[in-house]
């Protein structure tokens, strides 16, 4: 049905990862084609003296693809998403250049930074990560892998991220759950915003639209947020929430599971 498929909720034009949804009927094929798709991508090999599972001791610079410690390098610790970050070293700007802070903990082999990529002190990644260019990982992420990232996003402070797709320029800046979801384009979440993942009963998440329940074929499934959808402080969705494009969720709120059309206020 062309109301759930992929083009329904984002436009794909643009994003690097639009194969995702390739053959795919309906938006969720996404999320069921996301570890096969992550674990086929080709990831720079992390260096042999770069810590794995414990904080790292310094801070380190990734470059042309080469890991390389900070050592006699300038950083300016702006606002990556604009652009902001800048690293010089000998004087010379190191165009592009990405920062993973002393204090990160990386664990796993499998990681792709894009350009411009700031990841602060106390962030904790467990790989397979890919970040795209100019996103930022802030201070307290948790982020348990399969998670695909694209061009300037935010992840943010005690943000939980796992087996999810967040699209250009989407943002989870506080204190959010993110279970087995998808974030469009432009999409930002209030502080505190939570999309379950898991129902209390057993069986496959469904899908409630009016022509009847859709199986979605996954046990574990949050929600899928159209481009430019917005969600208050401390809103709630229900595993197998639907958000269409420009929709809008009040705060404090719980979101019922099922298809919500685009430009829907939820209160």
């Amino acid at each position: 049905m062309e109301a759930y498929s992929a083009d329904g909720f984002f436009s794909l034009e643009d994003f690097l990862h639009k194969d995702l949804f390739a053959d795919q009927s309906h938006v969720w094929g996404g999320l069921r084609n996301l570890k096969e798709y992550m674990n086929g991508w080709t990831y720079t090999a992390l260096p042999e003296w770069i810590q794995r599972d414990i904080p790292l001791s310094e801070t380190v610079i990734v470059y042309d693809n080469e890991w390389m410690p900070a050592t006699g390098c300038e950083i300016t610790f702006g606002d990556a998403p604009k652009g902001e970050l800048l690293v010089k070293k000998d004087g010379a700007v190191l165009e592009g250049a990405s920062v993973v802070m002393a204090g990160v903990v990386l664990s796993g082999n499998n990681f792709d930074l894009g350009k411009g990529v700031l990841i602060e002190a106390g962030a904790f990644l467990q790989s397979p990560i890919i970040l795209g260019d100019r996103s930022v990982v802030r201070h307290g992420a948790y982020l348990r892998g399969y998670c695909l990232v694209g061009r300037r996003c935010v992840l943010g402070h005690v943000t939980e991220v796992k087996h999810t797709i967040f699209m250009d320029d989407a943002k989870a800046g506080h204190f959010a759950y993110l279970g087995d979801s998808m974030l469009g384009h432009n999409v930002n979440l209030g502080a505190g915003t939570k999309l379950a993942n898991l129902r209390f009963v057993k069986g496959d998440v469904r899908i409630k639209t009016k022509e009847g329940f859709l199986s979605t074929g996954l046990r574990k499934m949050g929600a899928i947020l159209g481009d430019n959808v917005q969600t208050g402080c401390n809103s709630v969705t229900n595993p197998g929430t639907l958000l269409g494009k420009n929709s809008m969720v009040l705060p404090c709120v719980m979101v019922p599971s099922g298809f919500h059309t685009k430009h829907s206020i939820i209160r």
